[in-house]
């Protein structure tokens, strides 16, 4: 395999280990400065330019794109995947997990466990904001931070107020976030690679520093995790479109609440705390894409016209519910079940004989016509009582 390793910084521990990792399996590994590429487009044929000469075939490329080049490390990485190579995570993926409220807004709607987040920028949409999300203390945080940098903790509504209006003042985005107390000075850091966790480690605050950061002076030890972290963490990663992620996570007294997925994570202290071999899993992971790659079966199969790749629901109360799946009729709507998704649990090919649950998910392809008339209606969520109080207020204000 010949891998290319995108970094502005050859000598990091984590782009060093890379190479070495590649290089002692066989494998031919350029470090390639990010910013020293060009790109050049034409019909038909996306071409890159690496220190003014026309780049070389890859087999696959491993981007390491700092905050401060996420625009253009980007479009670097897109342009590799335009020219066919297999790309360890997409543009799309890395993109998502910089911008702490897009990740976020992503994940909420996948029943991921979160702290509960607020992004606010009138003045007067603050006070609100830090009492819903629980009151002080809160946790303030800009939208593209790394390495625990900008990360603050206010003990008080009145220093949360001062904070976030300097922070405003300085045109910074600022998410309004709780604060886990039984989680104070610790999270999980666990590392994800393809569809597993194959390292986690638990991070300690010292002294009366709240941020568990290594950088911050944070103290890494190995922990074991148990199927709901290792899922939480697997599915976070997937359903931004990662395939190599630091996933941190809070130990809340429900279960993990993810702060952060990084599609660039630091191999030096996970490394040292786990005493694995990281960037040898990462390599091998490559490898085996580049020798049998997976596709994006959603993409790739909606060229058909008329045909494509959705979800089906089976809610409580549904028809299906109770049916197998060759008595639910999918068949004869000319549909196959590729997976079937139950709780925290993936069953590709599943039988035809099995029986539907409330809250399976089957994963279909056939006619987009016939899976449109199977989804149930979309039922309104429930709204809050003090939402309808103020739809109430708004109503009779107007009708003054």
């Amino acid at each position: 395999m010949k891998l290319a390793i995108l970094s502005c910084a050859p000598n990091a521990y984590s782009t060093r280990r890379l190479k070495e990792a590649a290089e002692q399996r066989g494998h031919d590994a350029k470090v390639l400065n990010t910013l020293k590429f060009a790109i050049d487009l034409e019909e038909g044929s996306p071409e890159l330019y690496y220190r003014q000469k026309r780049l070389s075939s890859y087999d696959a490329v491993l981007p390491r794109i700092g905050a401060s080049i996420t625009y253009y490390g980007t479009a670097v990485v897109r342009q590799f995947q335009e020219m066919d190579v297999f790309c360890a995570n997409t543009a799309h993926g890395i993109a998502n997990s910089r911008d702490k409220l897009r990740s976020l807004q992503i994940l909420s709607r996948h029943h991921i466990g979160l702290p509960r987040t607020t992004f606010v920028r009138d003045r007067k949409d603050v006070l609100p904001a830090i009492e819903r999300v629980g009151g002080a203390p809160i946790v303030i945080k800009l939208i593209e931070g790394t390495q625990g940098i900008g990360v603050l903790l206010a003990e008080s509504v009145k220093q949360a107020e001062s904070i976030i209006e300097l922070l405003q003042s300085q045109k910074q985005n600022v998410l309004i976030q709780k604060f886990v107390a039984e989680s104070k000075g610790k999270d999980i850091r666990a590392f994800v690679v393809g569809d597993q966790v194959v390292a986690a480690m638990r991070r300690v605050a010292q002294g009366q520093e709240f941020r568990s950061n290594v950088h911050r002076g944070g103290v890494a030890e190995p922990v074991e995790l148990d199927e709901r972290y290792r899922e939480t963490a697997v599915r976070c990663a997937q359903i931004l479109g990662l395939r190599v992620a630091g996933v941190d996570m809070l130990e809340g007294k429900d279960g993990p609440q993810v702060m952060e997925v990084n599609s660039s994570p630091g191999l030096e202290g996970i490394e040292t705390a786990t005493e694995l071999d990281i960037a040898g899993a990462v390599v091998d992971y490559l490898a085996a894409q580049v020798d049998f790659p997976e596709i994006d079966i959603r993409q790739r199969l909606t060229v058909s016209k008329g045909y494509g790749v959705t979800e089906l629901y089976i809610p409580e109360g549904s028809k299906f519910v109770g049916q197998t799946i060759l008595q639910s009729t999918v068949e004869e709507k000319d549909l196959n079940v590729l997976t079937l998704y139950r709780g925290g649990k993936v069953l590709p090919n599943p039988r035809r004989d099995r029986v539907l649950e409330p809250g399976d998910k089957l994963l279909c392809y056939g006619k987009l016509e016939a899976m449109r008339d199977m989804i149930p209606a979309r039922t309104q969520k429930k709204r809050r009582p003090e939402v309808q109080e103020l739809d109430t207020a708004i109503t009779a204000t107007n009708s003054d």
